[in-house]
């Protein structure tokens, strides 16, 4: 289950909820397919109470594909985020990226 809603500043907020398995990273990849690549996503993962390592490995094609928004992910356990740095994704670095870009904007 997802639950998304704008930010202020308008960034687009996605909770992920329940069981994270592929169908649900598929169900999340397609709808950050549609978002304008100008956006900011955060993907919040803190309501997740099962995590499958496929449903991370199938996010981390989508994020180190490049094809997508700028996307932040948070809620993750150390063995998610360990899952995601195996699958290529710096998630540090996205976060130090946004920043940056943040900045620049002000």
């Amino acid at each position: 289950m997802t639950d998304e809603s704008l930010q202020p500043g308008g960034e687009i907020l996605i909770r992920v909820d329940g069981t994270f398995d592929a169908p649900a990273a598929w169900k999340v990849r397609g709808r950050i397919g549609t978002i304008p690549r100008s956006s900011n996503v955060v993907i919040d993962f803190s309501q997740v109470r099962d995590f499958d390592d496929l449903g991370v490995a199938v996010m981390a094609s989508g994020l180190v594909g490049g094809l997508w928004p700028h996307v932040v992910v948070r809620g993750l356990r150390q063995h998610q985020h360990r899952m995601f740095r195996y699958f290529g994704v710096d998630l540090d670095a996205l976060r130090d990226v946004r920043a940056h870009s943040a900045a620049a904007a002000d």
